[in-house]
């Protein structure tokens, strides 16, 4: 349980500051990304040494996938990780006064394509900085990952709204940010990406088990 609560404060955390620096936020402002991709750092650094600072259901799959998260606690690091990011939408929309909020409109093929390449690198940069034997223990994982979101923020988010994380899709969803019809780009697109992100990990370290 204390896993499950680690992973819900953390993501609750995650899409908190996504709610509260892109609602009202004029479009191209460089401030969202920097502090969504901080918030991450943060919130890995804190609690990665008890569940391995996924907050992130495309990330506890690829970890999975590579062999480091049983599959027990796969369901209760997605619950978790939803339960979170809904609470945080929730409080972001109170916070902010329920204002109206228009949704983005997005480009189907594009966006799932940018969802899926964001993810990877993400998901390819947790396997290779937080489970790989030949970085084990450094001290800039968290720093890696929380750019990673960062980077792909600004390379990506104009396209697809950069969430490259269902459980943060489900939060945008909640805040009116994105259509409730393309929440499933960003189901697809971000599992398809850890997935993927897994699949060549073990390939390029076959034997890193």
């Amino acid at each position: 349980m204390k896993k499950y609560l680690v992973e819900f404060i953390g993501t609750f955390f995650l899409v908190l500051t996504v709610g509260m620096t892109v609602i009202g936020c004029e479009p191209n402002n460089f401030l969202p990304p920097l502090a969504i991709g901080s918030a991450l750092m943060i919130m890995v650094y804190a609690g990665g040494h008890v569940s391995g600072g996924h907050y992130n259901p495309a990330v506890t799959l690829a970890v999975w996938l590579r062999g480091r998260c049983p599959s027990g606690d796969v369901p209760g690091y997605w619950i978790s990780q939803i339960i979170g990011a809904f609470a945080a939408a929730s409080l972001a929309l109170y916070l902010k006064g329920n204002p109206a909020i228009t949704p983005a409109e997005i480009k189907i093929v594009p966006a799932l394509i940018a969802e899926l390449v964001g993810t990877f690198a993400l998901c390819y940069v947790v396997l290779n900085v937080a489970t790989a034997k030949a970085t084990a223990g450094n001290s800039n994982y968290g720093l890696a990952i929380g750019f990673t979101v960062m980077v792909m923020a600004f390379a990506l988010g104009g396209i697809s709204g950069g969430a490259f994380n269902p459980a943060v899709a489900t939060g945008i969803t909640i805040m009116h940010i994105e259509k409730s019809a393309n929440l499933w780009i960003y189901l697809v697109g971000d599992l398809a990406g850890g997935a993927l992100a897994a699949l060549v990990f073990k390939f390029v370290n076959p034997a890193d088990k």
